[in-house]
């Protein structure tokens, strides 16, 4: 089952679309830059940030090898905890999909309003 977080958006025009698995990696592992090219961190900084400060985006969680929850903490929770926006901005212009596991939505839901 296909699971989206839309809702109600400021967004007007395109919304950008991140596919993890396919636009940064299919093995997303480690917190920070030190843990390898593909971390939570440099995903966040060069992928989310950007895409975030142009408009809304999209990103969808599917086909990859899985997450753990420090990549999802890091990379999600980092945009309110190091990159400075708030919860409330977040939930008009972040959207997370997936169609194999939507608990991890919440998870990263979670990560963004702890």
């Amino acid at each position: 089952m296909y699971r989206t977080a839309y809702k109600e958006t400021e967004c007007s025009g395109q919304i950008s679309l991140i596919i993890i698995a396919d636009d940064y990696s299919p093995f997303p592992a480690g917190r920070s830059y030190a843990d390898g090219p593909f971390s939570a961190e440099r995903f966040r900084r060069e992928f989310l940030v950007p895409a975030l400060l142009d408009g809304c985006l999209e990103v969808n969680l599917d086909r990859t090898g899985g997450f753990a929850s420090n990549w999802l903490q890091e990379a999600f929770g980092g945009l309110v905890t190091k990159e400075c926006f708030s919860p409330t901005i977040l939930d008009y212009k972040l959207f997370i999909s997936s169609y194999e596991d939507d608990s991890l939505i919440e998870e990263i839901w979670s990560y963004i309003r702890a």
